[in-house]
């Protein structure tokens, strides 16, 4: 996308700012094989990115019963979630650096994730960030959660910024999915282990943290 402006950042949440996927997942598994399912932890890793609601159905249909309560399941994963962030929640490496980068670089700051408002404000207020994001979109309410695009075109829209000029960064493949849909430039920062996974070359960028944001945004506005 060289030649494309660079107006605006949009950031996913969970595994970008905050490091929480792995409770996420840990939440999903111990309810999960709780209930008798025979699932595994690399099954639970293809759900990354989902909408509570669409987790819980996506196992819902693979293991269809009449005692399986999607909703229990998902009020399960999101109060442990919530509280592993109130008491351990961690910023990943370089939020920080990479939201003052927006700033210096007058960039609008966007934040568009599946996770339910519960969960932003509990995030934004752990970590003490809320007052660098312009807009912060949820997908909760929405028709569908990533990979559908809708989510990050609410947020450049709410920016009031066209989605080419926004940089998505993300760290699933569904949330990647839903940024290119949307037509938006991305950055993607995968788990430790998942970083040789064919599928990222989808992604413009890639990165090992956002620690390397600040130099990409250089880089991204010289050449517009």
């Amino acid at each position: 996308m060289k030649n494309t402006p660079l107006n605006a950042v949009i950031f996913d949440m969970d595994g970008v700012l905050i490091d929480s996927e792995p409770v996420w997942q840990q939440a999903e598994f111990d309810i999960l094989t709780a209930k008798g399912l025979p699932i595994t932890k690399a099954e639970i890793a293809q759900t990354t990115g989902l909408r509570i609601d669409e987790v819980a159905e996506y196992w819902y249909q693979r293991f269809p019963s009449d005692d399986f309560d999607t909703a229990m399941v998902a009020d399960y994963i999101i109060e442990q979630v919530i509280r592993y962030i109130r008491q351990d929640g961690k910023a990943m490496i370089g939020v920080n650096e990479a939201l003052q980068a927006c700033r210096t670089y007058q960039l609008k700051v966007g934040l568009a994730t599946s996770s339910s408002s519960n969960i932003i404000d509990a995030v934004l207020e752990q970590l003490q960030i809320r007052e660098y994001f312009d807009v912060i979109q949820s997908a909760e309410s929405l028709p569908y959660g990533k990979p559908h695009p809708e989510v990050y075109l609410r947020c450049a829209s709410a920016l009031g910024i066209a989605p080419v000029s926004c940089l998505a960064v993300e760290d699933s493949f569904n949330g990647l999915i839903a940024a290119r849909a949307a037509r938006m430039q991305t950055l993607v920062i995968p788990a430790s282990s998942q970083r040789h996974d064919p599928r990222w070359t989808a992604a413009h960028h890639q990165a090992d943290n956002l620690r390397q944001l600040p130099a990409l945004l250089a880089q991204l506005i010289d050449n517009a």
